[in-house]
């Protein structure tokens, strides 16, 4: 049996069992995929300083750590049922249950589906499953490409895919209805891509996103948006364009395109048809939240953190004695951030546990500090009104919980 099971070999989760296994607990870390590293496996981009962050080394550099501090690591496993029994908890897993007084649940974020006619395809894949395939498989996904969907996840991995020398065609918006939601509405888009305008490669498209802010300005902009697009690192971005259908008899063969109104209406008439041999889908990321919802805990609606996410603390702690959290099950956030919130969730598992005497609280404030530096330095946020997002989550706690003498949340009565 072990201290701690870490649910999740990403960032957060290894950085979690690194701090776990620094205070001498023992370690067990599970995961699904065939090696650790989560999405920092896919990850390869060039940042503002002009450092590059390689997600591949970053993950590489984690898991030594762990090996150095005799964390287990278990791969290929899957968990599908979580549960708390006298002061165990219980995961179930393909391999075996297995027991510890302490969970930390780092299960990350998994991406919207946005369906439309000829999404069964062979050829067609989410915008991460490109990024696998070409970043950790060396795979090519095709020869020339179109992305269903403008949001940052979209162009992070454009670049990569340019990067690899995999051409993509445009990018176009999903048709705008129930199912696409604000992904197919030209001005949410905009909005949504503005707060990652001082990215831009142009500068013509830096200066104009400033005056874009302005709601009267955005909507004047989009009214006059060229129906073929504005390049971005010389693909076309393609605003006023919608997807309506992927065609193909065995595989991706194109996609069938129409010209839209500034609402995001369909313009009749306008239809015509662009080669393809792959098409990514690019929806967003929501938080993977379904463990913790098995295991009781319970939740709240924060749109500005991606959706529903388990009540936590700022110290990574649920309401259930002994289960933790950290990285996109929390809130849509970078790699960095979820590293930082793993730290803080195995400092506060140590504490729990009675490690650290009464120098881990002061490791444990700087810790859940060093995660608003990170988030405050972040070159890009994947929901820009994530500050309101986390401020909404700590003002729920502090009113809907308060510690007993033995450290654990109780809800609060009355």
């Amino acid at each position: 049996m072990s201290d701690v099971i870490v649910i999740g070999g990403g960032p957060a989760g290894l950085a979690g069992a690194i701090a776990c296994a620094d205070f001498g607990l023992d370690v067990t870390v599970i995961d699904e995929f065939l090696k650790p590293g989560g999405r920092l496996l896919g990850q390869l981009h060039q940042e503002p300083s002009g450092d590059w962050w390689n997600g591949i080394k970053e993950s590489e550099r984690l898991h030594q750590e762990t090996k150095r501090l005799a964390v287990d690591i278990r791969c290929g496993v899957s968990v599908y049922n979580l549960e708390k029994e006298g002061h165990l908890w219980n995961v179930h897993t393909n391999s075996g249950v297995l027991e510890a007084p302490f969970v930390l649940v780092a299960t990350g974020a998994a991406e919207y589906p946005i369906p439309l006619p000829g999404w069964t395809l062979p050829g067609v894949m989410s915008i991460g499953a490109a990024q696998v395939m070409t970043n950790v498989h060396r795979v090519q996904v095709g020869k020339k490409g179109i992305i269903i969907g403008a949001n940052i996840l979209a162009f992070a991995i454009l670049n990569e895919l340019q990067l690899a020398g995999i051409h993509v065609d445009r990018v176009v918006l999903p048709e705008k209805n129930d199912l696409s939601q604000k992904a197919g509405d030209p001005e949410e888009v905009m909005k949504s891509l503005l707060n990652a305008a001082h990215l831009a490669p142009s500068s013509l498209l830096r200066i104009g996103s400033r005056f874009m802010k302005n709601d009267w300005m955005r909507k004047i902009g989009l009214r006059f948006y060229p129906k073929n697009g504005m390049k971005v690192n010389g693909t076309p971005l393609q605003l006023r364009k919608a997807a309506l259908e992927i065609i193909g008899s065995d595989q991706v063969e194109g996609v069938r395109v129409a010209d839209i109104d500034s609402n995001g209406t369909i313009i009749s008439g306008s239809e015509t048809i662009y080669d393809a041999d792959f098409v990514c889908i690019a929806g967003g990321l929501y938080p993977l939240t379904e463990l913790a919802a098995v295991a009781g805990c319970p939740f709240q609606y924060v749109p500005e953190l991606g959706g529903h996410v388990p009540h936590h603390s700022e110290t990574m702690e649920t309401p259930l004695e002994g289960l933790f959290v950290a990285g996109n099950i929390t809130g849509i956030e970078s790699g960095k951030i979820a590293m930082a919130q793993g730290t803080t969730a195995g400092l506060s598992i140590a504490k729990h546990a009675g490690k650290g005497a009464g120098a881990i609280d002061h490791q444990l404030q700087q810790a859940v500090q060093n995660v608003r530096t990170v988030r405050h330095e972040a070159a890009i946020q994947f929901n820009p009104e994530i500050d309101n997002g986390r401020d909404k989550m700590k003002e729920l706690w502090d009113h809907l919980y308060i510690k007993n003498n033995d450290g654990v949340p109780r809800e609060k009565l009355g």
